[in-house]
């Protein structure tokens, strides 16, 4: 389960900049349209035929493009910043002391996000649009728990208190390898 984030990481291909950019709430708030955008492409085709595939691959590009075309934001305190912040430590979680409390709960948030693929896969394929929006919501649902997770490793391992002012998104110390 360790790898998938960080192949998701490479997948994305994020830079400091690009987390930087990402860290604004805009940028995560319409994160979470990006599922649904590509889920309603695919589910298109039953209406537009090959019509789709560019309103699918305009998804793709929109979910590629969605952590760089927002500025930073002026102050990374917001729960939706440090929600980035956290992923960002969760994800270098072998060079800083996470509780294993917090790596637990993320990867059963994970594997319950991937198990919500499962209806939506199907409603997709047979286009049952109850099974499709079940899988949708049991996807996403988790995955915004997950960004809940990160806000609190980032509060943990930073001392700081979810909305105060944090005008600098600097990552802690990591720890000394021993």
């Amino acid at each position: 389960m360790t790898d998938i984030y960080r192949a998701a990481e490479r997948l994305m291909g994020m830079q400091d900049a690009d987390w930087r950019r990402h860290a604004s709430p805009w940028s995560v708030w319409t994160r979470f349209s990006c599922l649904p955008l590509m889920v309603l492409a695919i589910y298109a085709r039953q209406w537009i035929g090959w019509w789709a595939l560019p309103l699918f691959l305009l998804a793709g590009a929109w979910t590629w493009a969605n952590p760089r075309v927002f500025p930073p934001p002026a102050d990374f305190g917001s729960w939706a910043s440090r929600g980035t912040l956290g992923e960002r430590i969760f994800l270098a979680r072998n060079r800083y002391d996470v509780a294993a409390h917090h790596i637990r709960v993320a990867h059963v948030l994970t594997a319950l996000s991937a198990i919500g693929v499962l209806p939506l896969i199907y409603g997709l394929i047979v286009l049952n649009p109850w099974a499709t929006v079940l899988g949708l919501v049991a996807t996403i649902l988790p995955k915004v728990w997950f960004v809940d997770r990160m806000v609190w490793i980032h509060a943990n391992i930073t001392n700081s208190k979810p909305g105060d002012p944090l005008p600098d998104p600097t990552l802690p110390h990591e720890r000394t390898p021993t």
